[in-house]
């Protein structure tokens, strides 16, 4: 009984946090970052004031069916999508980790995530706004889960090492194959991840990259020097590792070995 309460209210609680972070991306696409926490909330259409019944998270958006109230301009379905994608994310993490310092830590580290994977996206842009934030979050993490300095020095070469592997693609490539934003973002996820749910969670977002760029050009949506943002892949992939990577790094090397 405990457990469905906390789930039920870990759920609502990523709602709400979903709709902040709406907020925040909205102000990061404006340059308006620094007024997060001032003013009034506004429909991005016609600047009208919203009143707090019109920003109860997901629920608002289906009752004013996907309409502004005032100028019945259509809302963006990133709001409603936002809101539940980080509700579930948190609910998922909730069963990992459970409530507390760490449990928290991973929450509002992955609502950054959250906000990097929607603007990059969109706009191919990772912000140092939030990714700096990330990074402090992970450091607190890997600290808080210390086990050997042994094993968190060679975390962090780990890391280091899958970063200076993008830069050169980066370099190499100049900024063709991968943008400078993806060399920064990679040190913190597999710092986070460590090994080898890092190789995990890197063969994910290589592969499903991979795979989703053959479908777009395969619809005509996108060529082959087509640009596609590569960041919401890292982030999949070490979402997925961060849950599920043990399991399937146990797989892989049954896999191997019994080949």
């Amino acid at each position: 009984m405990g457990e469905i309460f906390f789930s039920i209210f870990v759920f609502i609680f990523g709602l709400i946090v979903g709709s902040f972070l709406n907020c925040l991306i909205y102000r990061l696409e404006q340059n308006k970052a620094k007024s997060i926490l001032k003013g009034k909330s506004f429909c991005p259409s016609c600047k009208h004031g919203l009143q707090w019944f019109d920003l109860i998270p997901l629920l608002s958006f289906f009752l004013l069916k996907g309409k502004c109230r005032y100028c019945h301009n259509a809302i963006s379905f990133q709001y409603p999508a936002v809101e539940l994608l980080t509700a579930l994310t948190f609910l998922l993490l909730f069963f990992k980790e459970g409530i507390g310092l760490k449990g928290l830590i991973i929450f509002f580290a992955w609502a950054c995530l959250i906000v990097i994977f929607v603007i990059d996206l969109k706009h191919y842009i990772i912000p140092d706004k939030v990714l700096i934030p990330f990074l402090g979050l992970v450091l607190v993490f890997k600290f808080l889960n210390f086990e050997s300095t042994r094993a968190l020095l060679f975390d962090f070469s780990f890391a280091l090492s899958v970063a200076l592997f993008f830069f050169l693609i980066w370099l190499f490539s100049r900024g063709k194959a991968m943008g400078f934003g993806d060399v920064k973002l990679v040190f913190p996820l597999v710092l986070l991840l460590g090994w080898p749910l890092g190789l995990v969670g890197l063969f994910i977002a290589f592969l499903s990259g991979s795979v989703v760029g053959l479908i777009l050009m395969a619809f005509g949506k996108k060529k082959l020097k087509s640009q596609v943002p590569f960041g919401p892949f890292l982030i999949g992939g070490t979402f997925v590792a961060f849950l599920w990577g043990s399991p399937i790094w146990q797989w892989y090397l049954k896999l191997i070995f019994n080949s």
